[in-house]
């Protein structure tokens, strides 16, 4: 059953939390962001089906099982959601990437959609959005959108912090849609920044203002 799943492994919470140090430098802040990516993605794929194989091992035949499904497609969306891909791909290796450019106006609550770059038989397989925070859900919604207009029908949604509003906003509008993250924080502030959050990710993965 879709729906919010909060991953509360201990080696997850450590590192987000060294990720909402205002004093954790860009280096870091990256590599604190790959390897929750890499370990998150550990548990958004668990529920991939399996079937039972025969292989020849240097002594027997062993009956042994691989997975059964179409594949994996990882969408970033641009740009702090590309701090997650190099966790991701260490893990599946074989998924392909699609890209997905958005940014917030001035305003901090529309969002203006300026690339859309997905797999040909994106439709075949199974899709995960990453993106470090999930805030009102809006860049969220539309890359869903995107993806749903492109047939595709498993889809999940991959965040390290979110807001309760921007959980609601998209369980609401998609309510066929999984998402993992791995921490719930108290919400929205005037900008539209989840606090307390982390910060901007992009800002602080790329070192830019």
């Amino acid at each position: 059953m879709a729906g919010l799943h909060l991953i509360e492994h201990p080696l997850i919470q450590h590192k987000i939390s060294l990720m909402r140090d205002k004093n954790t430098g860009a280096k870091e802040f990256r590599e604190l962001v790959s390897e929750t990516a890499t370990l998150m993605c550990y548990e958004a794929t668990r529920d991939l089906p399996l079937k039972e194989v025969e292989i020849e091992t240097p002594l027997a035949i062993a009956k042994t099982k691989v997975i059964s499904s179409r594949k994996i497609a990882f969408i970033p969306i641009l740009r702090a959601g590309l701090g997650m891909v190099e966790g991701v791909t260490a893990l599946v290796p074989a998924a392909k990437i699609g890209h997905i450019g958005m940014f917030r106006d001035s305003n901090h609550k529309d969002v203006v959609k300026y690339y859309s770059k997905l797999p040909e038989d994106i439709a075949e397989r199974h899709t995960i959005i990453v993106d470090p925070m999930l805030a009102t859900g809006n860049s969220i919604n539309n890359a869903i959108d995107e993806l749903k207009n492109a047939g595709v029908t498993n889809i999940k949604v991959m965040c390290i912090v979110a807001s309760p509003e921007g959980i609601d906003a998209v369980l609401t509008k998609h309510p066929d849609v999984d998402i993992y993250c791995g921490a719930k924080d108290k919400g929205l502030n005037d900008e539209n920044y989840i606090v307390p959050g982390l910060g901007d990710a992009g800002d602080r993965m790329f070192g830019t203002k």
